[in-house]
């Protein structure tokens, strides 16, 4: 006789207040076999405060190809098992991937069990538009990675939301103010849901200052939400111009092309990146 696949539930957890997890999700975590847990020393006080004695399994970045199989073993076999990041909701910048998209594609139920986030909590609070954003997750470790990374989305006219970390946050700041300008409305949304939840709210130029004179308001897990780009009226665009930005693209990416050019011309980057998208332009690495 065939045995029915177990059931993966994608569950939620808090972000600092205990107090925001689910009957649902409370539910599931004792009732599953076992527990996927990101961190198992933060899921075991979780589960100590709740009064729970389910299996915790290490599942992270560092072993996540290798637990992968042995997990959807278990679950062909008919186990339900829990996954769970270290705070939050799984997979936003956390490990899971593998196992959601794989089980998935083995016909195995996926199941989520929403709650918290850190994203969704800052950008419901922060006061900037919510009808488009768009999360980027954690930035890379280099300027000059991360430049061109900002420099990727310069033009887009949606709330961004990012995570950093305390001891990178100045330098991303100094980028962010580089690639947008000292102008750019910005939120830092600082211990959510904690005891010294702080909601920062100024122009880059100005919370880059605030930041570096208080060491304080680096602490803790640190969410930044920039405002989309401004709309503006479309600017006439020479044909030397953009002649100019074809020839570099065809050996740069767009987004260091269309700062060479701004560079050269004058014409602002994020114009001269919209109009290399819209012709295609950019070497493909």
């Amino acid at each position: 006789m065939q045995v029915q696949s177990g059931i993966l539930y994608v569950v939620a957890t808090p972000i600092g207040n205990l107090g925001d997890l689910s009957a649902r999700a409370r539910q599931v975590l004792a009732e599953v076999v076992a527990i996927a847990a990101e961190d198992t020393r933060t899921t075991r006080q979780l589960l100590s405060h709740l009064g729970i004695a389910t299996e915790l399994i290490a599942y992270h970045e560092h072993n996540e190809s290798e637990m992968t199989p042995r997990l959807l073993a278990r679950l062909a076999a008919g186990e339900h098992l829990a996954l769970v990041s270290e705070a939050g909701t799984p997979l936003i910048s956390d490990p899971g991937y593998q196992l959601v998209a794989t089980a998935r594609a083995r016909s195995i139920r996926v199941v989520p069990i929403p709650g918290p986030n850190a994203a969704i909590c800052a950008l419901s609070a922060a006061g900037l538009p919510s009808d488009r954003f768009l999360f980027l997750g954690f930035p890379p470790r280099t300027q000059s990675r991360r430049r061109a990374w900002l420099e990727a989305v310069a033009a887009e006219p949606g709330t961004l939301i990012l995570y950093e970390s305390p001891q990178r946050v100045l330098e991303t700041l100094a980028d962010l103010q580089a690639v947008f300008g000292a102008g750019r409305r910005l939120v830092i949304a600082r211990e959510l849901t904690k005891r010294f939840e702080t909601f920062l709210c100024g122009s880059v130029g100005e919370l880059s200052a605030c930041l570096q004179a208080d060491a304080d308001q680096r602490r803790g897990e640190l969410v930044i939400l920039i405002e989309g780009c401004p709309p503006s009226e479309p600017k006439a665009v020479s044909g030397e111009v953009l002649r100019t930005l074809r020839i570099l693209a065809e050996t740069l990416p767009l987004a260091q092309a269309a700062a060479l050019t701004a560079r050269l011309t004058g014409v602002h980057k994020s114009e001269l990146y919209r109009l290399g998208l819209e012709r295609g332009l950019g070497a493909r690495r």
